[in-house]
Formats: C-alpha cells, structure tokens, sequence
C-alpha cells in the first residue's frame, strides 16, 4: 500500500487513456470551430454567491454537493460545480453583450461537486461545453444540437438518445408548478426526504428524482408541454419543425426538468444504454433570464456539457481511438553513435517526428527491447560501423521488413 493516494472522487488520468481524452477535445475544437464558437477561459473558483444565485438555493448542488471554503480574506469561495455560471458571470462583467449578437464560447476542465463517488461520477470531473448568449431564436437550439449530435457522431458513439423537452418559461411556469402540487399532495408522505423537500420549494425537481420509489409515484403526472403558453408553445414547435427538417433523431420525455434553477424553455439529454445507472452523456439547455439574474440586460442564452468521464468510458470499448507511438527508435551503440544520434534524433524532433533513442549505454538488445514495448514503427541501427560506412540500418517492426539507409537521406525518409 502507497504512503499517499488521490483522494476519493479523484482519479489521474494519464496514457493510454489521456489519448482518448484529447481525441475527444480535439474532435470537439473542430466542429466548434464549424460553428463559430471560440474559446473562453474562467477561473475554476468563484464567489459562492454565483452559483447560489443562479443554481438556487434549495438545488441539491447548493445544499450538499458544493465545495465551498472561506479564503484569508474571508470571502466565500466555492469551486465550479458547473459551467455556464462563470461564463454568464465573464460575459456581464466585461460587457460581452455590447459586441455582436450572439457571442458563442466553448470552455473546457474540471467540475468539482461532493456527491458519492460510483462509477461514471467523481467530484472532479470534466466538462467540455459551449454556451450562445443574445437569441432566443429556435434555430439556434437547433444549431446547438447538431452541434453536439456531429461531435458524438465524429467520436463514433452509437446507440445514443436525444430526449427533449420545454420547461416553458416565467409565465407559464406557475400554472403548471400549482397542477403538480395538486397532483402530488395526497401521495408526498410516499416520497424520499428530498422529494418531500422538493414539494416545498420547486416541485419541479420532483420529476427530476431517481428513486425507484418516487419515479412509479409520478405516474400520470401533468406533462409541462400541456401547460405551456403561447410564446414557449410556438418557439418548441419552430425547434422541433427545423429537426425535424435536418432528420435529427429526437425522444420527447415529458419528466425530463434538469437539476438547476436557472434552465427555461429548451431541455434536452442525450443518453446511452451501454452506461448503466450514470447513463448522461450530455446535457443542456435553455436559460433566457440568467444573465439578467447577473444583472446584465435581458439576454436569451442556451448551452450544453459534455460529460468526459462518460464519453471516455463509452470510447475505451472501442477500436475508433488510435493510440499514438513513436515513429522512430533510434538504437545506438558506442560513444561515437550516441553523440550522432542525439544530432539526428534532434533534426527528426524538429520536422514533428515523435523520435525515442536508448540510454545509458544499454546493449543493443536492450534497446530493441524497448523500441518493442513502445510499438515503435521503425528503428533505426547506428553503431561505429554505420557512421564510417554513412548508411544506417532500419527495421519495420510491424512486419520484420529492412535495409539500410544513406544517413544524408535519413531526414527525407521520415519527413
């Protein structure tokens, strides 16, 4: 047993796997690009009066998973538990809503939330996720999902489900809360403490339980979509129309809410089998009123997230990440040839090649050794021999194949 170890909820993310995580960021970048979001870089730490404002206070988020501490200075301090309220919080604060409309950013890193540690869900995790402040046009919803359906496709992730759903917005909102505590009143005492909670503040987040219990008793509750009001009726119509105009594969759930105060209108998730009861592989959604909540103008925005915990567990029981290697193993044998074939390793560095080289003297068959265990591609065999004769010796490891090679035309070969 190590002296020291991460702590619970952690893990260290390092090759093979790290690979998956780039193709991942990498695959993502590009189609952003496509789109015309640019990057956006926050502080991991904020006011803890950001995500209580904009999360809400009752939010299992704000009550029991945040890590918040207090500083030197005595300032709250709380660690992002998710993404769009520091990017709402940049955006207000340097004025982002006096550029052209609508801005659209993308982020990346790590979350922190102190929830039970299982599998598919650590208190430090990461998103990737983009957010498009200053339209409510539906197009735009739109566009955000096939957006996101084009990166999960990119990355190769079958069997998934996009569910949507229209929360409505401030107007139609009251109605339809009153219908639920109408409908839950009499069965509440059969609900978990949290769903009893729930009722009192946001009876909403009720639909949003997993609780084997609590989703067989909320059965036959009213569907938001019948409360709508004109406005959200007609702007999840125009939405639903352009998916349908693009073949988008949608799933209507009537229960889907999301966990945060702040989503209005435009919910979605999208879903795999092949990841049991964390089975989220994305989400997001619309919030029209955030940024006047951050004391910015009225401002309609939608994001999503993409969960990387989730996405590289669906990617590691694939063939679809190509794992890199080095192309060159140059082995070297004698003083002469090690001095030689750090001048050459350096000069096939400078072209891009990933290019590894023995050390410490070991025995040529050491060496080789080594060039195998790193699925080198070629290795390249120089020794005093070699540098007098001005050819090199090169083997391709994937099928046996060699010859040699003038050492002037080294770089060529490679390059």
């Amino acid at each position: 047993m190590t002296k020291y170890s991460s702590l619970r909820g952690t893990q260290d993310i390092f090759p093979p796997e790290i690979h998956i995580w780039q193709k991942v960021e990498k695959v993502a970048k590009v189609v952003f690009s496509a789109y015309g979001f640019q990057e956006l870089r926050a502080p991991i730490i904020e006011a803890t009066e950001i995500f209580v404002r904009s999360i809400g206070e009752t939010s299992d988020i704000v009550e029991k998973e945040m890590y918040t501490f207090s500083d030197k200075a005595g300032r709250s301090i709380t660690l992002r538990p998710e993404g769009t309220a520091p990017v709402v919080r940049c955006y207000v604060q340097n004025r982002l809503y006096n550029l052209p409309s609508p801005q659209k950013f993308f982020y990346s890193g790590p979350m922190f939330r102190y929830e039970r540690p299982q599998k598919g869900r650590f208190r430090q995790f990461y998103h990737v996720g983009v957010e498009a402040l200053g339209t409510s046009d539906p197009k735009i919803d739109a566009e955000i999902l096939l957006m996101l359906k084009l990166i999960l496709d990119r990355l190769g992730l079958k069997e998934l489900s996009y569910e949507l759903n229209s929360i409505g917005c401030e107007k139609c909102r009251p109605d339809y809360k009153k219908a639920l505590i109408n409908f839950f009143k009499d069965r509440i005492d059969e609900f978990c403490p949290d769903c009893k909670r729930r009722y009192e503040f946001n009876p909403l987040r009720i639909l949003d339980c997993k609780v084997k219990e609590c989703v067989k008793l909320r059965v036959g509750a009213p569907k938001v979509t019948d409360f709508l009001c004109e406005d959200c009726k007609g702007h999840f119509e125009a939405l639903l129309s352009f998916l349908r105009s693009a073949n988008f594969p949608y799933v209507m759930n009537n229960d889907m809410v999301r966990g945060l105060d702040y989503y209005t209108r435009t919910t979605f998730e999208v879903k795999s089998k092949q990841l049991g009861a964390q089975n989220a592989v994305a989400a997001g959604g619309r919030y029209d009123k955030l940024v006047e909540e951050f004391s910015g103008p009225p401002t309609p925005a939608i994001g999503f997230a993409i969960g990387m915990e989730r996405v590289s567990e669906l990617l590691s029981s694939s063939d679809k990440i190509e794992i890199p290697v080095p192309e060159v193993f140059i082995a070297t044998v004698g003083s002469s040839a090690e001095n030689e074939g750090l001048v050459l390793a350096s000069k096939l560095r400078e072209r891009g090649i990933w290019v590894e080289t023995g050390y410490a003297g070991h025995s040529l068959k050491s060496q080789m050794r080594r060039a195998d265990r790193l699925s080198a591609r070629h290795v390249l065999i120089m020794g005093d021999d070699e540098i007098k004769s001005g050819k090199l010796k090169w083997k391709r490891l994937s099928d046996g194949s060699q010859g040699e090679i003038p050492i002037p035309e080294v770089l060529e070969f490679f390059g």
